[in-house]
């Protein structure tokens, strides 16, 4: 049995009652947030003076990287990588060179922003939406969800320049006034379909953050634009249930809502004070009336599929991992060096929630497993144990669906002998038998590289079958 408990600014918390574990929460303690820049704060009159001065400088005040956790990765990823490691390690030094994409959000009026965003060189990497399939037989998915007119609602003036205007609509009666706006209402939702716009520069040039207000829809999100890829690995398609096991602090749940209009969206983090986080993000993103689309759970997600065993369609299992680009800078030499001690932990931690995941689905369903690290231990040796664990779990390959079209804004990493040294099992193995082409089953690398300095991001999907 589940209760349900109403969450602070309006979005439900959805709890199991479970034992109480007593081994330290390790898994939220490395979350991954690298992917988001620090908030920068402006007022309205300040924002405009900032839009129009793009080039922004970055980390004016350096810092220095954390010398044990860059010795241990010179050795590690030197091994891993080979010549890529020399290249993707003065980028990491380099934070003055890192990019940052702007995802806008299809929940909010954006004309201005795209404008503006056009005008300082950026442009998109992800194609338009297909509008040929606009109206369908279909029942809208959201189409039962009241909505009010207000700065929060579907309807408002943050709808975005795909709403039709009321002239393209015939006037009503009175007598059937209400009604008509009724369909009216219906017929724009379903207008308002899902198109996920990321706009990137090919210079480290960054918009300043938005500051959240409490009822208004923030315009965009910051973010490493490789982050997105796990998202679009999932296709996620309208009516699905979709389930974001570890969620916080929302940017890809909110790249998720930008995607498809799901009739399930579970976002689960378990520590209190990333829920938090989680519930202002989606609060910032998302209009009051997906309420009851979009629930917050606080589960601890190794047991999540336990309890909720094939509910989900497609589960994203973005896993706390020891995240490159946070660990070089966030910590002090003893810090770092208490880290790296327990960072062995964390592959086992890791496996338990993609195994969780993989409960969670449905059979023929689909769950995709991320990190922001480098570490192929926490990479391909996870994937892989798990595979070896699961017989129903089946590994698809992304490198020609993903890495190839991509390449043109994302480094990938070829695949290693040294990635996952183990032999696994036949049906597994490609006609030809090459190591290559086996690891790309298992998963893709993005690498930050000069030029193209997005990730680190690994991704991997996996198959439930039927």
């Amino acid at each position: 049995m589940f209760s349900v408990h109403q969450f602070p600014r309006s979005w439900r918390l959805i709890s199991f009652t479970t034992e109480k574990l007593t081994s330290t929460p390790l898994w939220w303690l490395w979350s991954c947030h690298c992917h988001t820049g620090p908030d920068v704060v402006l007022q309205p009159s300040e924002q405009k003076r900032a839009f129009n001065n793009q080039v922004t400088k970055r980390h004016k005040t350096e810092r220095s990287p954390c010398r044990p956790v860059l010795d241990l990765f010179d050795q590690q990823y030197h091994q891993e990588l080979g010549d890529l490691w020399p290249s993707a390690r003065s980028v990491l030094l380099d934070r003055q060179s890192w990019q940052y994409g702007v995802m806008l959000n299809r929940f909010a009026a954006v004309t201005d922003v795209t404008q503006i965003l056009q005008s300082q060189g950026f442009s998109r990497f992800l194609p338009q939406t297909d509008v040929s399939t606009l109206l369908t037989d279909a029942p809208s998915p959201v189409s039962n969800v009241k909505y009010q007119t207000g700065k929060d609602s579907l309807l408002s003036p943050h709808c975005s320049s795909k709403c039709p205007s009321d002239d393209s609509h015939p006037q009503p009666d009175s007598t059937s006034h209400r009604l008509s706006q009724d369909i009216q209402s219906e017929v724009l939702l379903r207008l308002l379909r899902p198109s996920l716009q990321c706009y990137i520069h090919q210079y480290p040039l960054r918009f300043p953050s938005q500051a959240h207000r409490p009822g208004q829809l923030k315009q965009y999100y910051l973010l490493n634009a490789a982050s997105l890829l796990p998202v679009l690995a999932l296709h996620i398609r309208d009516r699905e249930k979709v389930l974001d096991l570890c969620s916080a602090p929302g940017g890809k749940a909110i790249a998720i809502m930008q995607c498809a209009n799901p009739a399930l969206l579970c976002c689960n983090e378990p520590d209190q004070h990333r829920r938090d986080w989680l519930a202002k993000t989606l609060e910032s993103f998302l209009p009051h009336s997906l309420n009851s689309k979009v629930i917050v759970s606080a589960q601890d997600g190794r047991w999540f599929g336990q309890n909720e065993a094939i509910t989900y369609d497609k589960v994203l299992v973005d896993a706390p991992c020891s995240n490159d680009r946070s660990w070089l800078y966030s910590c002090s030499s003893q810090q770092g060096e208490q880290r790296l001690k327990e960072r062995a932990r964390l592959p086992a931690l890791q496996a338990q929630l993609l195994r969780s995941a993989l409960s969670a689905v449905r059979p023929g369903g689909l769950v995709v497993y991320s990190t922001c690290t480098l570490s192929s231990s926490e990479n391909y040796a996870v994937v892989e144990k798990v595979l070896d664990d699961f017989p129903e779990a089946e590994p698809e390959d992304l490198w020609e669906e993903i890495a190839i079209p991509l390449s043109k804004y994302f480094a990938f990493s070829p695949a290693h002998p040294g990635h996952g040294q183990t032999s696994h099992k036949l049906s597994l193995q490609p006609q030809n038998g090459t190591v290559s082409s086996y690891h790309h089953r298992l998963g893709i690398l993005v690498v930050p590289q000069p030029g193209k300095t997005w990730g680190p991001m690994f991704l991997s999907r996996i198959r439930r079958r039927q």
